[in-house]
């Protein structure tokens, strides 16, 4: 063949394999990418994907009767933040926060939108994206015996939640509030899901099912006639707890993470989204990353 038809041919080959991102396994650039999307690193560019762990947890995942379909503030605030990124968002289904956390460090997931509570001994392996903050409630069964018409009244009781969860640590708080007034404790009973915490508080294997309070005020929203609730106070040690997102530290995805909740928060989306689902008393004025105390 003649060496000009080679040559060609060698410079057409080139070309195409530029336009689908050479041979080296770099990542195409899409068009209209910005600042954000090329300090992701390098393995989330490649991908073109952000993959999410997440349990159940309504209204923030409502799990479709399949398993996979999310709906739920989760989907739509990732949605928000993979379009300012530039790539897309999925969530796969896990079976709790203990498996969302060994996930991500064995690199199966990039992150989890808890939301979970910032802690200095979480920011020791992961990036902690505060964007809400959160007191826990607990659901109280109409058709149940334990007369529970305050917080006060969970001395003694049993209380479903999340287990590792923030209710777990509220409990404990509850728990020593309740042994300064002379009272028995709370037995906290845990599950993987907010699905298993309501669950046993209908059957009566628990007293109460204690979550978030967007959590509680959902619930009661479909099921109005199957609950009341009640509110822990600062008094019993509920405080204003910082709600984050979890990213591997070692992944370099925090910090153009929370430039992407940033610019969310400046379009207007994030404020959208908050108050779609009635959470604007749990909002952010502007999110933050790693606020626990290091002491």
């Amino acid at each position: 063949m003649p060496r000009t038809i080679l040559a060609g041919a060698a410079a057409l080959a080139l070309a195409s394999a530029a336009a689908c991102g050479g041979d080296g396994g770099e990542a195409q650039r899409p068009a209209g990418a910005t600042a954000l999307y090329d300090a992701l690193p390098d393995g989330i560019k490649e991908a073109g994907v952000i993959r999410f762990a997440g349990d159940s947890h309504p209204p923030y995942r409502i799990v479709a009767n399949d398993g996979k379909t999310v709906t739920g503030i989760d989907k739509e605030l990732q949605d928000a933040l993979g379009k300012v990124l530039g790539v897309r968002t999925e969530i796969s289904i896990v079976s709790g926060l203990p498996a969302a956390l060994s996930g991500m460090l064995a690199s199966r997931y990039d992150a989890f939108n808890g939301p979970v509570k910032d802690s200095a001994e979480r920011e020791k392996q992961f990036d902690a994206l505060v964007w809400m903050v959160t007191r826990t409630s607990y659901l109280i069964p109409k058709a149940g015996s334990s007369a529970v018409k305050s917080s006060g009244d969970l001395c003694g009781k049993r209380v479903a939640g999340t287990a590792g969860s923030i209710v777990e640590d509220q409990a404990k708080r509850l728990t020593e509030w309740c042994a300064k007034q002379g009272k028995p404790g709370l037995e906290f009973i845990g599950f993987a899901d907010t699905n298993g915490t309501i669950l046993a508080a209908k059957s009566g294997r628990a007293d109460a099912a204690g979550m978030t309070e967007s959590a509680a005020l959902d619930v009661l929203s479909k099921e109005k006639d199957a609950f009341t609730y009640v509110t822990q106070t600062e008094e019993q040690g509920a405080g204003v707890d910082q709600l984050a997102m979890l990213v591997p530290k070692s992944s370099g995805l925090g910090p153009v993470m929370l430039d992407a909740f940033k610019e969310i928060f400046k379009n207007g989306e994030y404020t959208k989204i908050m108050d779609k689902y009635g959470l604007q008393k749990v909002a952010v004025p502007e999110p933050k990353m790693n606020t626990a105390a290091t002491g």
